[in-house]
């Protein structure tokens, strides 16, 4: 299966609307266990983390830790995003690793469990990340490029317990989020 064919129906169950936790919640500061993708609670996770990000608005990726769940377990789905060039819809990856990175590139970044703050964060804007789907438990490879890219980093940064506010190279790349009205 290629990841593009993913869809949440895959796995089998409705998700909830869960509520996202914020910073400085130590849920979001500590690594993430690696879970078992056939486990029925991940499943149901996962769902819930796809129902989650679409209530959301702007939100093109969500991590177990943002709903305050420790499991190495996101969803993403950047398809609706303006900056977005390569794209392989919604899809959730369990224990996921980047596998290859190139090309970096300082991009402004915004976090649902951050949400008064963007930053300036440097990040490959070439990727390769493996992982495993939720419910089948099968292996994947996602290849992508630009904001993918940059989302699957930051998603995965979360699983690490790194928030974007880690990453950016001091306090004059922190800046109010602005609200378009």
């Amino acid at each position: 299966m290629s990841i593009a064919d993913w869809t949440e129906a895959d796995l089998g169950v409705p998700g909830r609307v869960l509520t996202v936790v914020r910073a400085p919640d130590p849920v979001l500061a500590a690594p993430s266990p690696l879970v078992d993708p056939a486990d029925p609670k991940v499943v149901q996770l996962a769902a819930d983390l796809v129902a989650t990000m679409r209530v959301s608005p702007g939100c093109v990726g969500l991590a177990a830790c943002q709903v305050g769940v420790a499991a190495h377990l996101f969803a993403v789905d950047v398809s609706q995003h303006p900056k977005t060039r390569t794209g392989h819809g919604t899809f959730a990856l369990c224990n996921a690793e980047v596998v290859e990175a190139t090309r970096k590139e300082k991009g402004r970044e915004g976090c649902m469990s951050v949400p008064d703050l963007t930053g300036d964060v440097k990040r490959a804007t070439r990727l390769t990340v493996r992982g495993l789907l939720p419910g089948s438990g099968e292996e994947l490879t996602v290849e992508t490029d630009a904001f993918e890219a940059r989302a699957l980093q930051h998603e995965i940064d979360h699983c690490a317990g790194f928030l974007f506010l880690d990453r950016v190279a001091g306090a004059h790349a922190v800046f109010p989020r602005q609200t378009y009205l």
